[in-house]
């Protein structure tokens, strides 16, 4: 499995260049079965690097580009008059794929970003009171521009914790841009991306990472470090539960990825500010003076005792 991980890598590296760190954590999620929030400036690949995904695992692929004029049945699906027999006939939206980019999310409204809630969390979507299981894997990816654009809605804290992380790409280095260039020249690096997973194989990741173990004392080291989120003083909303059994998801994940059976604190060091940052709220006074989700995550991380 290490060699086909590998070469996912590499599918990944060939159209996001310069980025290992970014794809690494997605490649994390993924393994983990969770969601994945990239706030980012428009350009830097996004879109690019969830359709790459999706085309190295051979699984089904849509892209919803969120609007402000956009319904929940936009997402989900709606049921259709068949005139040939009178009846209604359910036809299933975009959300009823493996990998879905929800692309520009908060340009919607929150009524509408909602109707990711349920699929996010419990794989599922209800429609009119029936209940439709999603296929696995499935896995949100979804981009938002920087919340000081214009004619963005800022995404509510419910729906912020059902994202495993936030990523962000980040513009490439010079030599890396010189590489984009240069690799588009004569065609996208993207049509010659072959399926490298299969979507049997993912779930079967999926189910070997949940038998990683987690030794006591580290249990206990993301337990305190959650905690901590909750009484810094700096901090109005903390980390919740689901954020801890995320968090010891990605660190399974990360274990395996790393080809160990047990997760180390170094797993929860790495994991910590993609998984935590997004899900505390600032206080006022913190935040107008400067101070960013992700320093509080690791300067927390340094307080915190190490177990040994």
């Amino acid at each position: 499995m290490k060699e086909t991980l590998d070469k996912l890598r590499e599918n990944l590296n060939k159209v996001i260049r310069g980025k290992p760190e970014a794809i690494e954590h997605l490649i994390v999620a993924l393994c983990s079965g969770g969601n994945v929030l990239m706030e980012d400036v428009p350009g830097v690949g996004k879109t690019t690097l969830a359709k790459t995904l999706a085309k190295s695992i051979h699984g089904d692929f849509h892209r919803i580009q969120f609007t402000p004029d956009m319904l929940p049945a936009d997402i989900l699906g709606s049921s259709i008059y068949n005139p040939k027999d009178g009846k209604f006939d359910f036809r299933k939206g975009p959300i009823f794929t493996n990998i879905l980019l929800a692309d520009e999310i908060n340009r919607a409204s929150p009524r509408t970003q909602s109707a990711l809630l349920e699929a996010m969390n419990e794989r599922q979507v209800t429609v009119e009171g029936t209940t439709y299981p999603l296929q696995a894997p499935f896995m949100v990816i979804a981009t938002e521009n920087p919340i000081e654009y214009h004619g963005t809605y800022p995404l509510p804290e419910a729906q912020l914790d059902r994202f495993a992380m936030q990523l962000v790409i980040g513009y490439p280095g010079e030599d890396s841009e010189l590489e984009i260039l240069y690799s588009r020249k004569e065609k996208d690096p993207l049509d010659d991306i072959e399926p490298v997973l299969t979507c049997e194989d993912i779930r079967n990741i999926q189910n070997d990472i949940k038998k990683i173990g987690i030794e006591k004392s580290v249990a206990e080291y993301m337990v305190r470090l959650i905690r901590s989120t909750r009484e810094d003083g700096r901090v109005k909303l903390g980390s919740s539960p689901r954020a801890l059994i995320t968090l010891s998801h990605c660190c399974q994940a990360k274990a395996f990825l790393s080809q160990r059976d047990f997760v180390i604190p170094d797993d929860v060091k790495s994991m910590a500010v993609e998984v935590l940052a997004h899900r505390i709220v600032l206080e006022n006074k913190a935040k107008y003076s400067g101070v960013k989700n992700g320093e509080v995550i690791l300067d927390l991380l340094g307080k915190i005792s190490v177990p040994v």
